[in-house]
C-alpha cells in the first residue's frame, strides 16, 4: 500500500473540522513529563519515497534466501519444495481475503477447505478427529498439555530430554501461568523411552517427540502403555510433518494427542513464519480439544453443507469457559497444506518422504567418512546430530564464509548443556548430491 501525504492545507482543514489548532492537541491527557521534548536519538528525519526504497532495499539484501546455496538447516522449520499451483490457489482473492467463517451459509468454500485440512491431518496421524488449526507447532504443543491437564484432572507434565527446546517453553508457561507442574527430562540425543519409566499416578500426560529435536526416530508405543497404566496420557509431537510419509504415526503408536507443525507442507521459510500448527485426538476427548472443529452436515433441502461443529474459543459464546483462547486458525497457511497435500496424494507424501531420507543418508555417510565427525543420531528421517573436533560455532560460521549454511548449533538450542561440538543438520528433497558434496569439502577443509 502506497503512502499518500497531506499537503499543510490538508492538514489545516482537517485540524480545522475537528476543532485542534496542531496535532499536539491530540496528547493532551499525556503528562508532559512523559512527552518527548526532541527528537529521538539516532532516528533519522523523515525521506523520500525512493530514499526509503532504497534504504529498506539494502536493508533486505542482508538476508540470505534459503535457496541460494547449499542448505542444511533443520531444527524445526525445513526447506521443502512448494509446487506453484499451491501459490496459485491461496492468492485467489475469495481465500485470500476471507477470515473466520461465523456465518455458515456465506462460507461454505472457507469451512469445507478447513473441514478438508482437518481430514488430511487425522488421516496423515492417523487419528480419530483434528482441529482447524493452531498457531504452530509449539503453541499446538502447550495446548495439548494444558488439554490433557482438563481430562486426566491432574497437574504435571513430563517432558522427554528430546523435545524441542521452543515447543517446552511454549508448554512451561503456559502450563506454570494455569498452575501446572512441569517436569523436564535431561537432554537426551536418544532418550524418548524414558518418558516410560518417569510418569507416575500424578501424571497428566507425558510429551515425546518423533523424530525429535536431534533427529531421532523412536516408537513410542511402550510408552503409551506406561502412560495409560497410570491413567495418564501420551502426547506425541513431531516438527516434521513430511517425515509421516515413512515413519510410524502417532495414533498407530497408542497416542492419545498428536500435536506438531504443518509448515513443511505447503509453506515456505518464509524467514521464520506464519505457520500451522497441527492438533489431532481421540474422539473421545474431541470436547477438550482447543479451537474449532468443523463439520459436514446436509440443509433443509439436504443438500450437502459444513457449519461449525465446536467452537471452543474464547470468543465464542463460551468465552471464559472456553478450552483455549487461540483466536485464528492459520486459515490460509492450512489451506496451502491442504494443497499440497491434495496434489500429493498418499503416494506422493510417500515418495516425497522416500527423498528425504535418502537425502539424509548420503548425506550422513558423506560427513560421517570426515575424519574427526562422529553422526551421533541412532535413527533419523532426515535430520540428524554430528560432533565436530572444532567448536561447532566456529564451524558455522567458517562454512557460511564458504557459502555453505551447515546446520543449527545444539548450543544455541541447549545454552547450559556442553553441546558445544554439536550440530544439527538437515536434508530434504531440495538438497543436491553437489549440495552434499560442497558441504563435505568445506567442512573438511576446516577440521
Amino acid at each position: 500500500m502506497r503512502y499518500l501525504p497531506l499537503t499543510p492545507e490538508d492538514r489545516a482543514s482537517m485540524l480545522a473540522t475537528i476543532g485542534a489548532k496542531s496535532a499536539d492537541d491530540f496528547y493532551t491527557d499525556v503528562p508532559k513529563a512523559a512527552r518527548l521534548k526532541a527528537k529521538i536519538a539516532g532516528l533519522p528525519d523523515h525521506q523520500g519515497e525512493l530514499a526509503v526504497e532504497r534504504h529498506m532495499t539494502k536493508l533486505a539484501a542482508k538476508n540470505r534466501s534459503a535457496s541460494s546455496g547449499p542448505f542444511f538447516v533443520g531444527a524445526g522449520a525445513y526447506k521443502h519444495h512448494v509446487p506453484a499451483t499451491v501459490d496459485m490457489i491461496i492468492q485467489r482473492s475469495e481465500f485470500l481475503t476471507t477470515y473466520t467463517p461465523y456465518q455458515p451459509e456465506i462460507a461454505q468454500g472457507t469451512l469445507q477447505t478447513l473441514f478438508e485440512f482437518q481430514t488430511q491431518v487425522a488421516a496423515l496421524t492417523a487419528m480419530d478427529v483434528a482441529n482447524a488449526s493452531m498457531y504452530d507447532g509449539s503453541t499446538a504443543c502447550a495446548e495439548a498439555a494444558v488439554m490433557a491437564a482438563r481430562v486426566t484432572k491432574r497437574k504435571k507434565v513430563i517432558l522427554s530430554g528430546g523435545l524441542h527446546p521452543h515447543y517446552a517453553a511454549a508448554t512451561r508457561l503456559l502450563c506454570e501461568a494455569q498452575g501446572l507442574t512441569v517436569v523436564q527430562l535431561p537432554v537426551a540425543i536418544d532418550g524418548e523411552g524414558e518418558l516410560a519409566k518417569s510418569v507416575d499416578g500424578e501424571t497428566a500426560c507425558v510429551i515425546g517427540q518423533s523424530p525429535n529435536v536431534f533427529g531421532t526416530v523412536t516408537d513410542l508405543t511402550s510408552v503409551a502403555k506406561s502412560a495409560h497404566d497410570k491413567g495418564a496420557l501420551l502426547v506425541s509431537v513431531f516438527t516434521e510433518a513430511v517425515s509421516l510419509g515413512l515413519v510410524t504415526p502417532p495414533g498407530e503408536m497408542g497416542a492419545d494427542i498428536a500435536a506438531g507443525e504443518g509448515q513443511s507442507i505447503g509453506n515456505g521459510l518464509n524467514f521464520g513464519g506464519p505457520y500451522v500448527g497441527l492438533f489431532a485426538c481421540k474422539e473421545k476427548l474431541v470436547r477438550q480439544m482447543p479451537g474449532r472443529l468443523c463439520g459436514e452436515t446436509v440443509d433443509a433441502d439436504g443438500k450437502r453443507g459444513f457449519v461449525l461443529t465446536l467452537s471452543t474459543r474464547e470468543q465464542h459464546i463460551r468465552r471464559d469457559k472456553a478450552t483455549s483462547n487461540i483466536c485464528t486458525n492459520s486459515g490460509l497457511c492450512a489451506l496451502a497444506f491442504t494443497s499440497h497435500m491434495t496434489l500429493l496424494g498418499g503416494k506422493g507424501l510417500k515418495q516425497l518422504a522416500e527423498l528425504n531420507h535418502e537425502a539424509a543418508c548420503e548425506l550422513a555417510d558423506t560427513l560421517g567418512a570426515l575424519k574427526g565427525v562422529e553422526v551421533l543420531t541412532p535413527r533419523f528421517f532426515n535430520e540428524f546430530a554430528i560432533r565436530t573436533p572444532v567448536d561447532a560455532e566456529a564451524v558455522l560460521a567458517m562454512l557460511d564464509e564458504a557459502g555453505v549454511v551447515g546446520g543449527v548449533r545444539a548450543s544455541r538450542l541447549f545454552p547450559k548443556d556442553h553441546l558445544g561440538d554439536v550440530i544439527l543438520v538437515a536434508a530434504t528433497e531440495c538438497t543436491t548430491t553437489e549440495d552434499i558434496a560442497a558441504y563435505a569439502a568445506a567442512l573438511k577443509e576446516i577440521i
